[in-house]
Order: C-alpha cells, then structure tokens, then sequence
C-alpha cells in the first residue's frame, strides 16, 4: 500500500488529481487532501505519507516550504509554473509536473515512484487505465491575464460564445475568454452534455430551464442561473429537438 498526501489551494484540482491516481496506482491510498501549506506541513508530520502531490503557491507556507520540512516523504512538485521547476529539484524533489497534467506525464510519474519500491510496473498498462471514456473529454478550462491563471471546470460553463480570435465563456456569475475556436472546443466536449444550438453558440444541456418558440417557429433558450437567452438556429434546430 503506497500513501499518498495531495495539498492544492484548487479543490477541484485536488479532488481531480486523486481520483485519477486512484485510477492508475493499484493500492494507492489518498491520506489527505488539503487546501494549504500550513495542513500540508501538519498533516505530514502526523500521518508520514510516502509521498505528497504538493501545489507550489499555497497560502500558508508554499510547498518549497512544506518539502523542506518533510524528512520521510518524498515530494511531487504539482504547479502552472515552470520557473519552479530548478528550485523543485534543489529541494530533492521525485517529480515535477507542470499543470494541467495529461494522463502521459501522470503515468511516468506513477511509474517513477513505484520502481523504487516495487518491481517495474507496465506504463502501457497504467496509460490504458487512465484512458477510459470519463477522461477523454475536457474537464477543465485554463483562462487568464497577465500572469495570473484562473482554473475553471468545464461544468461550470453554461455556455459558449465564438467572439472573433477568442470564445467567451459563460458562467453563472462570470464570462471568461478562452484562446480556442468553438470548433476545436466541440471536439473536445462531452457530447452528452454541450451541444451546438447556433454556429457561434454551444450550451451546456444541465443548464437549460426551458425552450420558447414564437409563432414564426424561431427557438429560444432560457438558462436556469443566467438572464441571457441564446437563439438557436434552424441549421441545429433539428438535432437539438433529438436530444
């Protein structure tokens, strides 16, 4: 049994990267998860994991902190950003990854952890359990100014809007601008759940209230957390009605 203790100020990313370890470390055990350096560091010293997933920028202590304090428990560096990654290996770190993380670079890490403790376990084999059909769509959105990034997951989006070289994505309290063409985005969503109601416009099926249509036939969405009502086009009317 492989102990494991993952600190991110993210929880959604925290509770994402557990899941997925489970998936493709046999006999993982998630101790904790928590949400800032200071239990990091706390939760280490009672529990003693053999490793821990650590976010670099932590309030509390950041996880450079957390690393130099922890004696027995060798650390995973988990961070959007790479100017760390010298600083990572100073403080003697197993592994690096750089977010968000494929299934790939999840997978060689697992595998660099094990063969230190247990005979060479299968990297095909662990791949082939990360790839199953709940990960293959796109889980989360990366959206930012400057240098700060903002994580957002995929369910929160109500939906998207192509706006020129960007597509806006809608929240119910936010909008936010993605670098990806809605095309590109529709590829990579979960078909069950976003579809296309117009060419500039993808919903979020969880997020509609109710369907209008006026007497010339033309269909209107009303979301249920949003004022904004989204026009669907004839061209999809169609495929819309078969959902």
């Amino acid at each position: 049994m492989s102990t494991v203790l993952i600190a991110d100020d993210e929880p959604k990313l925290a509770q994402d990267l557990a899941r997925r370890l489970k998936r493709c470390w046999q006999g993982v055990d998630i101790v904790a998860v928590v949400e800032n350096g200071s239990r990091a560091a706390a939760e280490i010293s009672r529990l003693n994991p053999q490793f821990a997933f650590l976010d670099i920028r932590m309030p509390g202590l950041s996880g450079l902190e957390v690393a130099a304090a922890a004696v027995d428990t060798r650390i995973v560096f988990v961070t959007a950003y790479e100017e760390y990654a010298v600083a990572a290996f100073d403080a003697a770190a197993a592994d690096y990854l750089l977010k968000p993380v494929s299934d790939a670079r999840l997978a060689q890490c697992v595998l660099k952890l094990q063969q230190t403790a247990a005979p060479r376990a299968d990297l095909a084999a662990l791949l082939g359990k990360l790839d199953q059909p709940s990960a293959r769509h796109l889980a989360w959105l990366h959206t930012g100014a400057g240098n700060t990034t903002r994580v957002l997951s995929v369910a929160e989006a109500l939906y998207f809007r192509a706006a020129d070289k960007y597509t806006d994505v809608v929240t119910a309290s936010e909008r936010h601008a993605i670098r990806v063409s809605l095309k590109e985005l529709l590829e990579q969503l979960d078909p069950e759940v976003f579809v296309q109601i117009h060419r500039s416009i993808i919903v979020n099926l969880n997020a509609v209230e109710r369907i209008e249509r006026d007497v010339l036939g033309r269909s209107e969405i009303h979301l249920k957390n949003h004022a904004d009502v989204l026009p669907v086009s004839r061209a999809y009317a169609a495929q819309f009605r078969r959902m």
